[in-house]
């Protein structure tokens, strides 16, 4: 049976220490073990039918590892986010710590967890930069008593982000803001690519070091990862939810056949930005 041990972290992180049993890693060996026996093919037999003992002595023992660590580090995980009734909102960053023949192994698992998001004033603070911005244009050859009908002005999505983060309190793990800055630098990294460039001709082009842009995308990376953990805390408390039917009606907007088959794929990822979008219009609406 999996053990394991918990260690809570600064930022919502939290370090698990996980016992995984020889017995259970000697059963998923014999079960990669097998598959392997079955595709082999070793000269004097056909495909799956040499001796097992000839195969084990031509087989690379490293490689059925591999496979078996894929196959029974996310299962004791797994057990041990239920044992310890933890919340992650990310992949855990998994690391081997002992994985010897014959001995239970033993592997730490970070992980971070969904922190308490306080959301403040943010309906009084973003009201009143929805009024001070509502304010009636008075348009040239238009009687000033038609003033209702003229043009208001609204707050620009930025105005309304930036206002919402400064009312935002929430811990969040630099597991995530790791993942977050890291994707941001591959984007770069696509991004110069197409032009021609190498990262450090971009960044020499634009005055900074590897040091300074990963410190910009880390604070972009937490602003981001704010904004997200807000929007979706304010969805919660309104019951701000997605319908099938608004779904079915983003997909139906597309005009191509193989367009929309790929938007039915990622309709979960279609949900969670119309809901993104439905949280946006209700502060709109403060």
């Amino acid at each position: 049976m999996t053990t394991s041990t918990l260690k809570n972290l600064p930022k919502n992180t939290v370090e698990l220490e996980i016992s995984i049993p020889w017995s259970d890693i000697k059963s998923t060996y014999d079960e990669v073990l097998q598959e392997v026996i079955k595709e082999a093919e070793l000269p004097g037999f056909r495909k799956g039918k040499a001796p097992k003992n000839l195969v084990v002595e031509k087989v690379d023992k490293t490689k059925i590892y591999e496979e078996v660590i894929k196959k029974v580090v996310p299962k004791s995980y797994a057990e041990s986010v239920k044992t310890h009734s933890l919340k992650p909102i990310s992949s855990p960053k998994v690391e081997v710590l002992e994985a010897k023949e014959g001995n239970d192994w033993k592997i730490k698992a970070l992980v971070a967890q969904k922190p308490k998001v306080n959301l403040k004033n943010y309906k009084e603070k973003i009201s009143k930069l929805n009024r001070e911005k509502a304010v009636k244009i008075w348009l040239p050859g238009q009687a000033k008593e038609k003033n209702k009908e003229a043009e208001s002005k609204k707050p620009t999505l930025d105005e309304i982000m930036s206002t919402l983060l400064s009312e935002v309190d929430a811990e969040v793990s630099d597991l995530l803001v790791d993942e977050e800055a890291n994707r941001l630098l591959s984007n770069l990294l696509d991004q110069t690519q197409k032009l021609g460039m190498t990262v450090e001709q971009y960044l020499t082009a634009k005055g900074k070091t590897t040091e300074s842009i990963r410190a910009e995308y880390a604070k972009e990376a937490q602003k981001n990862l704010t904004l997200e953990l807000a929007l979706a805390e304010i969805a919660d408390s309104e019951n701000i939810i997605v319908t099938d039917e608004d779904i079915n009606k983003l997909i139906e907007k597309a005009t191509d056949s193989k367009e929309k088959e790929k938007l039915k794929s990622q309709s979960y990822y279609l949900a969670h930005l119309l809901r993104q979008q439905k949280t946006i219009d209700f502060l709109y609406s403060l």
